[in-house]
């Protein structure tokens, strides 16, 4: 990887789970009203063909991992979890009363948090409740994120029975100066007994989550996490690349300094070094920064062009609408976005008066629907064409501009009304999307709000 380009394209930008990005929401005009509107007609549209995807946050985790972004609730006590499924049952509830019909599942993920942290039972009487009020597609699929450190046979089992095929487990590194340093002490022998498990209860796709970018890890450190996790062969690895976004509140990123992080040559070196190692073993990368066995149905969706992405990130199946309960969820109706209150106080009491506890959002319009349907096909395809007039703005005719220079760095190819991520150019995919992004470009952050791209 050319240092000169790691420099000049290593800026500020979004991962682009979603289009328009957060930060870019209209709140203002945003209302509760509004998204319900919006999910009905998704719901109208979707439900009978492809069915609706659910995502459901389950907040608590036991001790801090100081890498992580994502919003979670520290505590030892367990008397915690009744009364928060309850919340999250009622809140499905309050979702299927307002549904014209009974939905129909096609996707199902646990996410955190750390979703082990509840008790087998208390999961499987989330997830009865849930099916309670629903149906399932006839290839639903059911994942959740496990913690090899808590993650127990029961678990895997429990959740094997209630229909669950596919499980995650975060791995990160196995270097102990950089696992004191992200605060998650996790030996290789427990990922190990939790992978054996998964694999002899019957999973049939089993995935492994590292990291790069780390603060005090290196090339060596990285190699040695990719060779220990090529013993176990998991079905798909995510292997991705550390946001440093300690201005987030609740997170434990202010425990070490920038200092301490790799430099953004080093960074993508570490990439470059585990794609190598991975793809000499038989993974191929898909998207952005997932790699995929064969026999996975990542792959398979890379293959027929069914690679999909969202909140959830890289899935291997589309819904048009997916509803994300829990505290700090976004559900995605395609036509409008709506984030749950991050507060467990707030959420229970708007809960408890049957209101859907959505708190921010935004609408898209007839541009942002234009937009978003480049930006994924960037993110999944590396390319997107604009030769139906439905999928033009007039801001189109200024891309060639806006990426002349990546074009003259080979990172992107230029055809009538198209444009095509080069292989060079796939680990700058992001900052192609950003020319894309015209609300990024109308207004410039005065502030810094997004990880770094490289």
């Amino acid at each position: 990887m050319c240092n000169s380009l790691v420099n000049k394209y290593n800026v500020a930008g979004p991962r682009y789970t979603s289009y328009p990005t957060v930060p870019y929401w209209d709140n203002t005009s945003f209302s509760l009203k509004q998204w319900k509107a919006s999910l009905s007609v998704s719901f109208n549209e979707s439900n009978n063909t492809e069915g609706i995807s659910l995502y459901i946050h389950l907040p608590f985790c036991e001790s801090m991992c100081t890498f992580c972004g994502c919003n979670k609730r520290i505590t030892k006590r367990h008397d915690v979890e009744g009364p928060y499924i309850r919340a999250v049952l009622k809140e499905w509830s309050l979702y299927c009363n307002l549904l014209d019909g009974r939905p129909k599942i096609k996707e199902l993920h646990l996410g955190g948090g750390t979703p082990t942290f509840f008790s087998p039972e208390n999961l499987e009487f989330l997830i009865k409740g849930i099916l309670r009020k629903a149906n399932l597609a006839e290839d639903y699929e059911f994942s959740f994120e496990g913690h090899p450190n808590n993650t127990t046979r029961e678990h895997l089992q429990t959740l094997y029975n209630l229909g669950f095929s596919r499980v995650s487990f975060g791995v990160q590194d196995y270097n102990e100066t950089v696992q004191k340093a992200i605060h998650r002490i996790q030996p290789f022998d427990n990922v190990k007994q939790a992978t054996l498990s998964a694999r002899a209860i019957g999973y049939t796709s089993i995935g492994h989550d590292i990291i790069f970018g780390l603060p005090f890890q290196t090339e060596a450190h990285v190699a040695k996490t990719i060779e220990l996790t090529k013993t176990l062969m998991p079905d798909r690895i995510a292997f991705y690349s550390y946001a440093h976004v300690p201005w987030l509140k609740g997170n434990g990123q202010r425990g070490y300094k920038e200092a301490d992080l790799p430099s953004g040559a080093s960074k993508r070196a570490q990439y470059e070094l585990g794609k190598s190692l991975l793809s000499e073993t038989g993974y191929h990368e898909i998207g952005m920064d997932h790699f995929a066995l064969e026999t996975d149905s990542l792959f398979r969706a890379m293959k027929t062009n069914t690679l999909h992405r969202n909140f959830m990130g890289y899935t291997a199946s589309k819904t048009q609408a997916m509803i994300g309960l829990g505290v700090s969820s976004i559900s995605d109706s395609w036509y409008g976005f709506a984030q749950n209150v991050k507060g467990i106080e707030e959420y229970y009491h708007l809960v408890e008066q049957n209101i859907i506890p959505v708190y921010r959002g935004h609408i898209l319009n007839t541009e942002d629907l234009i937009v978003r349907q480049h930006i994924l096909n960037l993110m999944c395809h590396f390319e997107t064409q604009w030769t139906d007039k439905s999928l033009y703005i007039d801001e189109l005719k200024d891309i060639a501009i806006k990426l002349k220079e990546m074009e003259d760095d080979g990172l992107v190819e230029f055809h009538k009304d198209a444009i095509k991520v080069t292989q060079k150019g796939q680990p700058y995919v992001r900052n192609v999307c950003m020319a894309f992004d015209v609300l990024l470009q109308r207004r410039q952050p005065e502030t810094r709000l997004f990880s770094m791209t490289v």
